[in-house]
């Protein structure tokens, strides 16, 4: 059993359909590329990293201003809360972030860090100008396209990102380590439990991962398509969305694969419990994650003598165990995965075990866990609207007349 993290699964599926289905990841796995991501060396240089931080004050340092999206940032916010340093995770040009990020920090304490792989996505070209404008310092991780010749201007020191998937790469590239070293992050300790977490996960034996992804797949082909996934800490936020992002990215292709989707708990068992005990069955599949030992943690003060002087955490973790049960008693297959504690070595783990469990089901659906293939169409649209200056009213119309030939059979 892996001390920093267990999984109960519900219902158990047996042995000899594990094995088989053991059997099947086997047999796929020749069809698609070998798995990079468990490689943790190969794509980071410490001593190019050392020699970027070396211009800058690290004491002096407060903010780090991130501009990136999807698989660019995606793992950095799985290791935000270890930060010493304020991580402001601009994801697109939404005003409001933009205008909180200018409002709270300033140049003399704060650096920004452009990311993306390909240089093309608008949501971080977008917003690129707006920090030179106010005269902040720049580091750009980038090897291409548009935003690498942006940077490639400012003349600001540049890392290379690698031509890989990014929601797979991020946490053995500078894509997640540059940041969080500049955060101060434990980088080596989180890099410890990706290794150690890999060394038990990817093995094509029968493991956690392996049995998360046979799980999942038994279920798929029952139905499931949704896995609704409840965080229980805000420390897991950034890894369950990691997972939303892989499950869904990776598996849905081909017209196969399942969606990922999460709400912060313990609210969603406020907003979306009663439909999953007592609404359509056999479709959402959901998912807990609480952690053992949070941190920080505090101890709390009540007249109700069952909860005075127990822990938030313990409090929270109650309420999950509680809604575990209930699920289990109204059928609704569930599972509960629980981490030991947030650390970096815990998160390191966790990430090993997501990715693993995805490249297996990947493998078991036998689609190409490494591409995003129609991801494109949108960005495609929205730079040739942009390019043409074209008015919503005008792009309403566009909609209005696809939609009248796709849609004819639902009218």
């Amino acid at each position: 059993m892996n001390s920093l993290l267990e999984i109960e699964m519900y219902p158990n599926i047996k042995d000899e359909i594990v094995n088989g289905y053991i059997k099947k990841i086997l047999n796929n796995k020749k069809n698609w590329d070998e798995p990079f991501f468990i490689d943790t060396k190969s794509y980071i240089d410490f001593k190019e990293i050392s020699k970027v931080v070396e211009n800058i004050s690290v004491e002096t340092l407060k903010n780090l201003i991130v501009l990136g999206t999807g698989g660019s940032i995606q793992t950095l916010l799985a290791l935000k809360h270890l930060g010493k340093k304020k991580i402001y995770p601009i994801t697109s040009s939404r005003s409001k972030e933009l205008n909180q990020c200018l409002e709270e920090t300033n140049t003399s304490d704060s650096i920004v860090i452009p990311i993306s792989r390909g240089g093309e996505t608008i949501d971080i070209n977008s917003t690129i100008g707006i920090f030179v404008d106010k005269g902040y310092d720049f580091i750009g991780l980038s090897s291409q396209g548009t935003m690498f010749e942006i940077l490639k201007e400012l003349k600001c020191p540049l890392l290379d990102v690698p031509d890989l998937a990014g929601r797979f790469v991020a946490s053995i590239s500078n894509v997640a380590i540059f940041p969080a070293y500049l955060a101060e992050v434990n980088v080596e300790e989180f890099i410890q439990g990706l290794e150690n977490g890999y060394s038990t996960y990817m093995n094509f034996k029968v493991n956690e991962a392996s049995k998360m992804a046979v799980y999942l797949y038994h279920l798929y082909i029952k139905g499931y398509k949704l896995v609704f996934s409840m965080p229980y800490s805000l420390n897991l936020e950034g890894s369950v969305g990691l997972f939303v992002q892989e499950l869904s990215e990776s598996t849905g292709k081909d017209n196969k694969g399942l969606m990922g989707a999460y709400q912060s708990a313990p609210l969603c068992q406020h907003s979306v419990l009663e439909y999953l005990l007592g609404g359509t069955k056999g479709l959402v599949l959901p998912m807990l994650w609480l952690i053992k030992e949070e941190s920080p943690d505090l101890k709390l003060q009540s007249t109700i003598d069952y909860i005075h002087k127990k822990s938030s955490q313990e409090v929270v973790n109650y309420q999950a165990n509680a809604t575990f049960q209930a699920l289990i008693e109204q059928d609704v297959p569930s599972v509960l995965l629980n981490i030991s504690s947030p650390t970096a070595r815990c998160i390191g783990n966790l990430i090993s075990f997501i990715q693993s469990a995805i490249y297996y089901l990947c493998l078991l659906l036998d689609v190409n866990w490494a591409n995003n293939p129609k991801v494109i169409i949108g960005k495609t649209i929205c730079n040739n609207a942009l390019k043409a200056n074209k008015s919503f009213q005008e792009l309403k119309k566009e909609r209005n007349k696809i939609a009248s030939t796709k849609y004819a059979d639902l009218q």
